[in-house]
């Protein structure tokens, strides 16, 4: 695989802006570093997609909403009802949690009609669909089967984690692992080769970015956008 540019690793970006805690002023700093930095995208929650468009007018950064996040636990109908608005407020990607206990119920009828319906929305309303999976909860089982299901839907996306999916440790404290390279291997290996891979939670670094590259990942979500970009020039990769 060929060095990437710095804009083509800044296109694999989506600079998430999604902490519970963040302020106007902090996602208005965040959209001005992704604009500056012209990644592909900066992730939001779906109140600010208004402020990130405004931001973003003029350059080719996009807005990535989130929908559903990060338990995934709306009904069906909130979940097409918010996506759909999303894309027609200015979000041009769409990052949607599944149903997590429907996945772990089993019940795939559920999962794939909502997957399905909020598909529809989306693309209707001139946008694409990134599902979330949220691998630390899902056994690999679970996972293939979500693959196959997105493969069938034809989304556009299918991502590993919201990086918020926190796991009960032995010791008591709460972690998530995020995307890991087995879990992407086998995304990779159980989704329609036309359909795109994200990996979110744990892409820290620029090493960290040309590994999930290197297994056929696409995009990524990320807080790190300077620290990666900012070690990618200090390489002397190629602007």
């Amino acid at each position: 695989m060929t060095q990437p540019t710095i804009h083509e690793l800044a296109k694999m970006i989506d600079h998430s802006l999604l902490h519970p805690t963040m302020s106007d002023a902090e996602v208005q700093a965040g959209c001005e570093l992704a604009r500056d930095y012209n990644v592909a995208t900066a992730c939001v929650k779906p109140y600010s997609i208004r402020q990130a468009f405004d931001i973003f007018a003029g350059s080719d950064v996009m807005v990535c909403a989130v929908i559903g996040f990060p338990h995934g636990n709306s009904t069906t109908g909130i979940k097409v009802i918010e996506a759909e608005s999303a894309a027609l407020a200015g979000a041009r990607e769409i990052d949607m949690v599944v149903n997590i206990g429907k996945v772990k119920s089993g019940d795939w009828a559920y999962v794939g009609r909502e997957i399905g319906l909020v598909n529809q929305a989306v693309v209707a309303a001139g946008s694409i669909l990134k599902v979330i999976f949220e691998n630390d909860y899902l056994s690999e089982g679970e996972i293939v089967r979500l693959c196959e299901i997105c493969s069938e839907v034809d989304v556009a996306f299918v991502k590993t984690s919201t990086g918020y999916g926190f796991v009960k440790q032995p010791d008591g404290q709460y972690n998530y692992k995020g995307a890991t390279h087995e879990h992407l291997k086998l995304m990779r290996s159980h989704t329609a080769a036309h359909i795109q891979i994200k990996a979110a939670g744990g892409v820290r670094t620029l090493d960290d970015l040309l590994a999930v590259r290197a297994l056929g990942v696409t995009r990524i979500g990320a807080t790190a956008t300077v620290a990666i970009l900012g070690e990618a020039a200090k390489r002397g990769f190629a602007s």
